[in-house]
């Protein structure tokens, strides 16, 4: 069944611009509190002249250009001019480190990098290393800068009329690379059709309309902001509320201020929020359903309840599905412990270590049905061997390891490289780590595996505590002891300030499980610290 149709982002944008065109499409609030806000139509210009733009430069359809920025309109601009002219985005992380830059824009063949002042070092690190990068243009400043030119001189008098080009549903826009664990990140590659696709199946989902307004605070650069929340503003002909930075204090303030329905968040996020002080105020916020994703415990979800009633509903989701496979029902019994059911547009399976369908409450391995290019990926740029690997007979391999119960929702376990391995068991590290943050002094928890030379790897849990809590490591092993079977206790504690994350809040399990390996080496030690 195809709901794309002829679809395209350019014939999205504009179609509302022709329809709607007075209507608000984008407020945006920068750091300060400052606000601007842009229709349809006036978004839609400033979207042609940035395709004008580009295709002046030299820039041409297929050509990839990378996009290093914050939450800013000029994302925007960039990501729907590239449409509309034919080039692909490569956003990049705005924390990443010279390497990470290097290697991405060397792998994508990006041609042209549009970045902001406080984040433009890293383009200077490496430009010398990217033969491939023509051009990098400074957004946000007015201020010249030597080897950069500045946005508005870039853009400068093009013509605000559509570009000559005209795209198709099968074209590649954007290239998402994956954060890798062992190795380095794949280059996932979207297409329109794969970005109209999740705006239906998202916006249905959560039976969104004209008069409905998301407010985004994840980062653009992610597939979260990217998928779920601006695509099915445009496809909806919804409106989006964009702040430029997360701020735990004031999320909700900014929610009632802009007006906003709708939101998406991680659990992190949804923590730091829970954290701040209470103030009644809040719970006159219009937001009819937050979406979330990310383990949050049962006394979190009650809490945030009673503190703001905007009404939470689980999904799941990755750079790969593009859209949202499962989702918590709309109108049905929301289990919010679970990941929830199949969603609209998408067939789901769970299956053993050889492919066979397990029954209700076994473990395995979720498997999406999906036509690449049009529901999921397209594939892995310049991978073949990976993409075949992760796309089988018509079926994506999340990787992702959950269990199905008897109304068909589906319980996340965790990674299936994530699984421990210990003496011949496999513990799930979500289940360890559920029961750690149930402890009293716990804020939050991480679980990895470490080598052990017995029993091939021994649990390790690393822990931030409550601020003005004081526990020692022992103790939350004797906790876990009633609370868990012998062979998913914890024999490990490592006390943590942080963890490492990624840019929506995920932890980052490989770099602790790079620092464990380093520390063997140094200390040659037989054991984990």
């Amino acid at each position: 069944m195809n709901i794309v149709g002829n679809r395209t982002i350019r014939r999205a944008l504009e179609h509302k611009a022709l329809v709607c065109p007075d209507k608000t499409f984008l407020i945006f609030e920068d750091s300060d509190g400052s606000v601007r806000s842009w229709t349809y139509a006036e978004l839609d210009r400033e979207v042609n002249r940035v395709a004008n733009a580009l295709e002046a430069a030299g820039v041409r359809p297929g050509d990839k250009i990378n996009l290093h920025m914050y939450n800013v309109p000029e994302f925007l601009f960039c990501w729907f001019g590239a449409a509309k002219m034919g080039a692909v985005i490569v956003p990049t992380n705005t924390n990443s480190v010279a390497d990470e830059m290097e290697y991405i824009l060397n792998h994508s063949e990006s041609v042209l990098s549009v970045t902001e002042p406080s984040i433009a070092g890293v383009l200077e690190e490496v430009r010398e290393r990217c033969p491939g990068l023509r051009q990098v243009v400074l957004c946000r400043s007015r201020e010249h800068r030597e080897g950069f030119v500045l946005f508005e001189e870039f853009v400068g008098a093009a013509p605000d009329t559509p570009p000559a080009h005209t795209p198709e549903p099968l074209d590649e826009v954007s290239m998402m690379y994956t954060s890798g664990t062992t190795a380095r990140p794949k280059g996932v590659l979207i297409t329109n059709a794969n970005y109209i696709y999740v705006g239906e199946t998202v916006g249905k989902g959560e039976r969104l309309g004209p008069d409905d307004r998301q407010i985004v605070v994840l980062p653009l650069f992610h597939v979260n902001a990217q998928y779920y929340s601006t695509m099915s503003a445009l496809v909806a002909g919804a409106s989006m509320a964009l702040m430029e930075r997360f701020s735990a204090s004031r999320y909700f303030d900014q929610a009632i201020r802009h007006e906003a329905t709708v939101g998406s968040l991680f659990a992190a996020p949804m923590r730091m929020i829970l954290a701040q002080p209470r103030r009644p105020e809040l719970k006159e916020n219009r937001l009819r359903l937050v979406i979330f994703a990310q383990n949050v415990t049962e006394a979190q979800l009650e809490d945030w309840d009673e503190r703001f009633g905007a009404p939470l509903m689980q999904i799941y989701g990755m750079t790969e599905t593009v859209g949202l496979p499962t989702m918590n029902p709309l109108d049905y019994h929301r289990k919010n412990m679970t990941i929830g059911m199949t969603a609209l547009g998408y067939e789901c399976r769970v299956v053993d270590e050889h492919g066979r369908d397990v029954p209700p409450g076994t473990e395995g391995q979720l498997l999406v049905r999906g036509e690449p290019g049009w529901t999921i990926m397209k594939g892995y740029y310049k991978n073949p061997e990976a993409t075949a690997d992760a796309i089988r007979d018509g079926w994506l391999w999340t990787g992702d390891m959950v269990r199905p119960d008897e109304e068909g929702y589906f319980y996340f376990v965790d990674r299936a490289k994530d699984m421990i391995k210990r003496g011949g068991e496999n513990v799930a590290a979500v289940e360890v780590e559920a029961v750690v943050k149930t402890h009293p002094a716990v804020f939050d928890c991480v679980v990895i595996g470490v080598p052990d030379p017995m029993r091939d790897e021994s649990i390790k849990a690393f822990v931030i505590l409550k601020e003005g809590e004081s526990v020692t490591g022992e103790e939350i092993i004797e906790y876990c002891r009633p609370r868990l079977s012998k062979f998913r206790v914890p024999e490990f504690v490592e006390f943590r300030d942080a963890f490492p994350r990624t840019s929506v809040g995920k932890i980052q399990k490989h770099i602790l499980r790079r620092e464990e390996a380093e520390k063997r080496q140094q200390v040659g030690a037989t054991g984990p610290s």
